[in-house]
């Protein structure tokens, strides 16, 4: 027997029961996205390496170790996108958006990265991502999380943490990078490997991380809070006024650095405790330098990623999302003449009502089996059309999932009479 190709580790499959759930989360943030006015963009998975190297960092864990990079047959060095930001800001630069004035844009899809999977945690992985480019005060960025903890209410998502920090300036950050260099150089011995070698490459990273035994070494760091430039201050207190007004409890997380190279000013994520080790759901900031660095003009920027899987993943846990049906209706049609007709009453029915979801049976079979068709497809009702139906021009309509005795309605009056159902 042929050997059957599995899918590749970390990439996985989402089946038909799956995507009902996910669909229903992606409506919800598409609503809300609407209501604050973003609009989306379509980007391509696969981009030039530079780009990622160039925004990212190329001392990071993610360009050093887990992107997926490959030379294609020009020779030009390409990478699937590990992230959505860079590949937004290089569109948004390309076709010259800027000078249309403000951007408020979002866009959804596969991300990459070669990580150890973990649930949670998978080498494709799916975003959306929303980017604010061309304000510059911290109204940008509370409206960034107000639209998060929108996304929480309006899919029912309570107990999610919301943590907050200021990396400052670019020159705030290099003093305070000295300060920690200073710091951990004289507790070397303490550090694991992984800490020392970012020490070296990108100290503010040895606060991310999540070993045990150097906690009680990282609380004593220094407090990038206390290297904040007077702007910077000024911004980030200015912030916390705005949540504070509205009402969104937050906790400042001096530790909170996140991992790309091009964040500045406010940075935050929004945790759970019940996803293992993987707790962030969502996470962004403000990177006011990355459009400069990329060719554009100094341009302030903020936006956040939120990861899809750990969503679905947490709704599911909370039992937030329920089971929903594929099918409205599902036809039956027993005998060649109810066959023949059952294909044109199916289009007759799409037609008068454009949101019926219905599904005709194939392949014949005896009237029992059809039924037992129907009530596995999750169907409200089974629509039965025989020879007597047929005689009669009438549909019977049986109720799969309730106790309403079977009706026969005159095939004239059925889309009047499934329209008042559905509705009802």
């Amino acid at each position: 027997m042929t050997k059957k190709i599995q899918a590749i580790r970390g990439m996985n499959d989402i089946l038909p029961k799956q995507t009902k759930d996910w669909q229903k989360v992606e409506d919800t943030l598409h609503r809300v996205l609407a209501n604050y006015g973003y609009q989306e963009i379509r980007l391509p998975l696969l981009e030039m390496t530079d780009l990622f190297q160039r925004s990212i960092g190329e001392v990071t864990d993610i360009v050093e170790k887990e992107m997926y990079t490959f030379q294609d047959l020009n020779g030009d060095s390409l990478t699937l996108r590990p992230e959505g930001t860079a590949s937004c800001v290089r569109a948004v630069l390309q076709h010259n958006l800027l000078t249309q004035g403000i951007q408020r844009l979002w866009y959804y899809g596969p991300m990459f990265r070669h990580e150890r999977p973990q649930k949670g945690r998978y080498r494709q992985f799916y975003q959306f991502g929303v980017e604010a480019l061309g304000v510059p005060g911290p109204d940008v960025d509370a409206e960034l999380i107000f639209m998060t903890a929108r996304f929480w209410q309006e899919l029912g998502l309570k107990g999610l943490q919301l943590e907050l920090n200021s990396l400052g300036s670019p020159e705030s950050r290099t003093n305070y990078r000295e300060a920690l260099v200073a710091f951990f150089t004289k507790h070397q011995s303490a550090l694991d490997e992984d800490s020392q070698r970012r020490m070296r490459t990108n100290p503010l990273r040895i606060l991310d991380s999540k070993n045990p035994q150097i906690q009680d070494l990282i609380n004593e760091a220094p407090r990038i809070l206390d290297y904040l430039d007077d702007k910077s201050r000024e911004h980030f207190d200015l912030l916390q006024n705005l949540l504070n007004k509205v009402g969104i409890a937050y906790k400042i997380n001096p530790r909170l650095v996140r991992g790309l190279d091009y964040y500045t000013r406010t940075v935050f994520e929004w945790t759970t405790d019940q996803l293992g080790a993987q707790g962030t759901v969502c996470a962004g900031g403000r990177y006011d330098g990355l459009i400069a660095q990329l060719g554009g003009n100094t341009t302030p920027a903020a936006g956040f990623a939120l990861g899809l899987d750990r969503l679905v993943a947490l709704l599911k846990d909370k039992g937030l999302i329920e089971s929903q049906t594929s099918v409205d209706a599902y036809l039956v049609a027993v005998g060649i003449q109810a066959e023949k007709q059952a294909l044109y009453l199916a289009e007759e029915l799409r037609t008068k009502i454009p949101t019926i979801r219905l599904q005709t049976n194939y392949n014949g079979g005896n009237f029992k089996n059809q039924l037992k068709k129907a009530d596995r497809s999750g169907a409200r009702w089974a629509l039965i059309l025989g020879e007597d139906e047929i005689t009669q021009n009438t549909v019977g309509i049986k109720d799969l999932r309730g106790t309403q005795p079977q009706q026969f309605i005159p095939w004239n009056k059925l889309p009047d009479h499934i329209n008042q159902q559905l509705k009802g």
